[in-house]
């Protein structure tokens, strides 16, 4: 999962912090900050992305919105609509899982061939719960196999973007140029699954480097100078 940097609420061109009449209107802003993806899933999406709020604006048993949830700046992320509607009502306690915005997520998740992802290993028993929650949470164990009218992709298409990057690195090591290496961000960018890529060219710096500055929001300083994962200061990994 990409560790992001939503920013500052966002100002005006009086240099005024905007107030968001409506959540939606918070999408634009969101956009340019992230970028076209879901953050929790990594799908790029043109349409379809929704302003997700991290806790539930109306959580299960509350008969009418929650104002301060509902249009709080630093209560959104993006999501696609199986993340979002997955994630659903659930009046989470942030503690208890993984929040891109919050934590360098991308420590606390393992992805694998077949577009799998589990809790990293090398974590302690709790933050291996807490993993195991959120992607839980974010329905991200889905695996709808051979059915075609499934509308959750997002396991199939993590598993052809897994097969597409794997490709890709065996084409870079048969031809290793600059201009073929951009290509390969260009690759990502339109399919998205950051953290596939990141995994499939783990011992490329020079690619996580390029994969990290790629993407609108990627929170930059959990990485070292090799496209090395750090601890991000203040999370839970």
């Amino acid at each position: 999962m990409r560790p992001v940097n939503r920013g500052p609420l966002p100002t005006d061109a009086s240099g005024n912090e905007i107030n968001f009449k409506k959540y939606g209107d918070a999408r634009g802003k969101l956009i340019e900050r992230l970028g076209e993806t879901c953050s929790y899933c990594e799908m790029h999406l043109d349409s379809s992305l929704a302003v997700e709020h991290v806790k539930p604006k109306k959580p299960e048993g509350s008969d009418e919105n929650i104002l301060e949830r509902e249009l709080d700046w630093y209560n959104f992320l993006l999501a696609c609509v199986n993340c979002n509607s997955t994630k659903g009502k659930k009046d989470v306690i942030p503690d208890d899982y993984f929040w891109p915005d919050k934590d360098n997520t991308f420590r606390a998740f393992t992805y694998s061939e077949g577009g799998i992802i589990t809790p990293y290993a090398e974590l302690s028993v709790e933050l291996q719960d807490k993993a195991k929650a959120t992607i839980e949470l974010t329905g991200l164990n889905k695996r709808p196999l051979n059915d075609p009218k499934a509308s959750d992709r997002r396991w199939i298409n993590r598993r052809e973007v897994w097969d597409i990057a794997i490709l890709a690195r065996e084409r870079l090591s048969r031809n290793d140029n600059d201009v073929f290496r951009e290509q390969i961000v260009d690759t990502m960018t339109g399919h998205a699954y950051w953290s596939i890529w990141m995994t499939v060219f783990h011992d490329d710096p020079d690619m996580l480097q390029r994969f990290i500055k790629a993407l609108a929001g990627t929170a930059t300083d959990c990485f070292d100078e090799d496209g090395m994962a750090l601890q991000r200061p203040g999370g839970q990994v």
